[in-house]
């Protein structure tokens, strides 16, 4: 048998398990016994280097698509391709983490994945990184949306598998955490090293050598979980299918909550998916705008006002997010989910509305931090809740169809930003384009916070019947 209880089929590799012997298993097959902080923040630490190569990509997809077409129709093209990639998104990451919750391997369930996605993501990086037309500069996000999605499905059962109960939330802050450095990270390769270099071909390759460097981390150092579910006969195809089955719809909460998933993030994902047209085409910073620099760097007294306003947008967003990830969720942990997710949706909203009516740069920089906290705020109790609800001995598949929100708000949100500044481009102004964009973000976070009412809070149960307990000792 195996520590989880579950038989492995005969001759199987043996399957490794990251809870200690002797150390106890809970109702739903996860340890008891708490993790050291260096393996919570191992098992995160992957998400960094995903995180890197999308934050990266939100910004060299903005730029290098007027290497393809006129300004008029660049944004609705990108939002175009990236619509059509996503729909790779959406097949695969449920699929594969699925098919991972089966796996036996020496390498354990998730490992054989994420190894395979990571070395083919850079493999696609390096084609985007040269490509010179449309066609396949378009075939690279599509294969880059296929490998990443391999890899990041069966990567999001490692929270379910090994963290114990009482450090779920402590484990999606960490998450949380690793995301908004890696927006930070992946946004500051690309920006600066065009501004150093001039191309965005070592940038781009770049953004995959991160990736890869956290791969290795985690295939070497993060244990496996329970053994894999058996397959009880079916073939691979049949495991595949089970993953679109419809018992998902019977699990109420976790559809309401992905459906406000879904609208959160596209709406967190606008600004910093069309930045690159609203500090263009609305605040005004052509490349014909320089801003003199306080200090000089170097030689340099004066840079491009759009890469310089679009990094301290990016540095301010990502040290506010960083600020309030984890104070959210030991707060989560006390009130339950709901309350800190729908504050989390407050504070965006504002401050997108700020964004909307900025009239200049002055305005745009708090809407930006409210809108980072309102980002970091969900970031660090959205995995949290997540795993609370999910059928933890599926969590490969559930957790990667938790997810199709988060492929296809990457895709929405240049989607639905890109149709919006194409359409009022046309019928109003060039720069009035990316305001109603960011007004399309405020009534998005409205109806996230509308979607999440039906969600069973498990936490804040637990949390008032301890207290009703405590009065009736009392």
């Amino acid at each position: 048998m195996s520590e989880s209880g579950t038989r492995q089929p005969e001759g199987a590799a043996p399957v490794a398990v990251a809870v200690p012997p002797g150390a106890g298993l809970d109702a739903d097959g996860r340890p008891t016994q708490l993790l050291p902080l260096a393996q919570l923040i191992q098992i995160s630490l992957y998400w960094l280097g995903l995180t890197v190569v999308w934050g990266g990509w939100e910004i060299l997809g903005q730029e290098r698509i007027e290497e393809f077409f006129d300004k008029t129709s660049a944004p609705a093209a990108l939002g175009l391709m990236e619509a059509l990639a996503v729909i790779m998104a959406i097949a695969v990451q449920p699929t594969v983490g699925n098919i991972s919750d089966y796996t036996i391997s020496r390498w354990g369930r998730r490992k054989p994945y994420i190894f395979i996605g990571t070395v083919l993501d850079f493999i696609w990086l390096v084609a985007i990184a040269f490509s010179a037309t449309p066609l396949v500069f378009f075939i690279g996000i599509v294969l880059l949306q296929f490998s990443s999605n391999f890899a990041q499905g069966p990567f999001q059962g490692y929270v379910p598998d090994l963290v114990p109960e009482r450090q779920v939330g402590m484990a999606s802050g960490l998450a949380g955490l690793a995301q908004v450095f890696g927006n930070i990270f992946g946004t500051v390769v690309i920006v600066g090293g065009y501004a150093i270099l001039g191309d965005y071909i070592v940038p781009t390759i770049t953004l995959g050598v991160i990736e890869l460097a956290t791969m290795i981390g985690t295939v070497l150092w993060v244990h496996e979980g329970r053994a894999a579910k058996p397959r009880e006969g079916r073939g691979w195809r049949q495991i595949a299918a089970e993953t679109w089955g419809t018992d998902v719809l019977r699990e109420h909460d976790y559809v309401w909550l992905i459906a406000s998933r879904l609208c959160f993030l596209t709406a967190a994902g606008m600004l910093i998916n069309t930045q690159v047209f609203y500090m263009e085409r609305t605040m005004g910073f052509d490349g014909s705008v320089y801003v003199t620099l306080p200090i000089a760097v170097g030689d340099v007294t004066q840079v491009e006002a759009k890469a310089f306003w679009i990094t301290v947008a990016t540095v301010i967003f990502g040290i506010t997010a960083l600020l309030v990830v984890l104070p959210s969720a030991r707060i989560s942990d006390r009130i339950g989910r709901k309350p800190v997710i729908w504050a989390a949706c407050l504070l965006g909203g504002i401050g997108m509305t700020l964004v909307t009516f900025a009239p200049g740069i002055a305005m745009v920089i708090p809407g930006t931090i409210l809108l980072a906290a309102g980002a970091g705020i969900f970031l660090a109790v959205d995995w949290a809740f997540m795993t609370d609800i999910i059928p933890k001995v599926s969590a490969g598949r559930y957790m990667g169809l938790s997810n199709v929100a988060t492929a296809s708000s990457t895709a929405l949100a240049p989607a639905i930003g890109g149709v919006i500044i194409a359409i009022t481009t046309v019928l109003v102004s060039l720069s009035a384009g990316p305001r109603f964009a960011q007004a399309a973000a405020v009534i998005l976070f409205a109806v996230a916070a509308i979607l999440l009412r039906p969600v069973r809070d498990r936490v804040a149960e637990a949390r008032r019947a301890e207290r009703l307990a405590a009065k009736a000792g009392s």
